[in-house]
């Protein structure tokens, strides 16, 4: 960017010298210019409110589950997730011949399990928790949009005899020793045994869960060449359900399917293990529930407004177009810029929430449509603010107030057109060098699954938006 900032400059070097056998001049005009320059500056009252977020798009790589308790506004927050596995293409079990562990010929696993593994979890450690995994009767299908409102259980997706499990847990595992804890490949995770018998959709009975993976691969290797149909065809999935404990919500960042057997080669007998992970490329979806009730005394508390995630509170912004424009119709905005403060939190809490990193500012009838269409923010009528100061600072909303109040003027405003909505978000990006140089360029705006709360001045008292025109006299 700096390379054509200076090109730029020197093209326009050339075309004055070339222009005008003399320099003489040159800076007189553009100081006359700048004299004839006339900047203005106002502040305008903004008012905000809470508003209910619903239900979010639920497009993560990462699930949380879990129940949990905001110290400071007392409301309770559920989180349950659903994951696939995928498989390696090509993946393939050692030939059929070479397993030791068969039974009346018979192959299979010598055990089965599911690892939750987790971190940037919110609460207690030690509280215990419980949890119910289910599994699946049918893929979720990934050519639609779920919402942190969808439910696999009450949506049909859980199959009503297949496998159940409950687990009794605490994030803090307390199951492995401290040498192990010590250890740099230890990652903390939920284990979950499926060793028990497990009957399938054809009422084919198997030693275990792994037995009956290994025993569809060898009728059908080719339902294990892609995630497609591995997952249409043997796994579609399985749901994990929060319900017992109060206390923690883990961040499940990756989940893991161990299939353990052994097989002979040669003369020696070696343990192997097969493994399936829920990566970014199959479904995960969270399911959110809030306290319904608790969250409405929050959005009707009119000192301040709050930010909660995910699906709690979005903070919502009516612009004072009109009189921001008015007698400037013709001046350019060269700044608008708002300040959103945080109120801190008095509460004492061993387990407080953090504020949001980041949040988004767009129009109230882009909400939806936004994350819909994977849109990155442009700085015109989109605009992300991170946390700083115990604030958030947008710096130049004007290209927006210019655009809704041309919309307005065109007969085409809808009731919100004067309104934005606050979304806690995180982002992603891609950095690409040339040269010596790097650029950074948005990939990917998602809203904030992870459990977070702010308060912010507001409400009652007017935010102040402060604005920095300029006109040629």
């Amino acid at each position: 960017m700096k390379l054509k900032h200076i090109a730029s400059f020197l093209l326009a070097s050339f075309v004055i010298v070339s222009c005008d056998d003399t320099t003489d001049g040159i800076g007189t005009s553009l100081t006359d210019k700048f004299d004839q320059l006339e900047i203005t500056t106002d502040t305008f009252n903004v008012t905000t409110q809470s508003i209910s977020a619903n239900a979010v798009l639920s497009r993560n790589t990462s699930g949380y589950v879990g129940k949990f308790k905001d110290p400071e506004t007392g409301t309770d927050i559920t989180a349950d997730f659903m994951t696939q596995f995928s498989v390696l293409e090509d993946f393939n079990f050692p030939e059929s011949g070479s397993i030791v562990s068969k039974e009346a010929g018979k192959i299979y696993a010598d055990s089965c399990e599911i690892r939750l593994f987790h971190e940037n979890n919110v609460g207690d450690t030690l509280a215990p928790m419980h949890l119910t995994m289910y599994e699946l009767n049918k893929p979720i299908e990934d050519n639609k949009d779920y919402y942190t409102s969808f439910n696999p259980i009450t949506e049909g997706y859980v199959r009503s005899s297949g496998l159940t499990i409950g687990k009794t847990y605490t994030l803090a595992d307390i199951q492995s020793s401290t040498s192990k804890k010590a250890n740099e490949d230890h990652s903390p995770c939920i284990r979950i045994p499926l060793n028990q018998s497990y009957t399938d959709k054809d009422d084919k009975t198997y030693k275990n869960y792994g037995s009956y993976v290994m025993n569809k691969y060898y009728e059908s290797p080719s339902n294990f060449k892609n995630s497609y149909k591995f997952i249409h065809n043997v796994i579609p999935g399985f749901y994990f359900k929060a319900d017992g404990g109060l206390g923690s919500i883990a961040k499940i960042y990756n989940s893991i399917l161990y299939v353990y057997f052994r097989m002979q080669y040669k003369d020696s007998v070696y343990n192997r293990i097969a493994t399936f992970g829920g990566t970014q490329e199959v479904m995960q979806t969270t399911h959110i529930t809030n306290d319904a009730n608790a969250l409405r005394q929050l959005i009707n508390d009119n000192t301040g407004t709050y930010l909660k995630t995910p699906a709690g509170i979005f903070t919502q912004m009516t612009l004072p177009v009109e009189n921001i424009i008015s007698g400037h119709e013709k001046d350019s905005i060269n700044t608008a810029k708002i300040t959103l403060q945080r109120i801190n939190n008095t509460t004492t809490s061993t387990y407080p929430l953090e504020a949001p990193k980041k949040i988004l500012m767009i129009p109230a009838d882009s909400v939806q449509t936004f994350f819909q269409h994977h849109n990155f923010t442009n700085y015109k009528n989109s605009f992300v603010a991170t946390l700083s100061n115990n604030g958030y600072t947008f710096n130049n909303i004007g290209p927006m107030i210019r655009m809704m109040y041309a919309t307005k003027q065109s007969g085409m405003a809808s009731a919100n057109w004067n309104k934005v909505v606050i979304i806690p978000v995180t982002t992603t990006d891609m950095t690409i060098q040339t040269g010596g140089y790097s650029a950074s360029y948005p990939t990917g705006v998602y809203n904030d699954m992870s459990i977070r709360s702010t308060k912010l001045s507001g409400g009652n008292v007017p935010v102040k938006l402060t604005v920095i025109y300029t006109r040629f006299k």
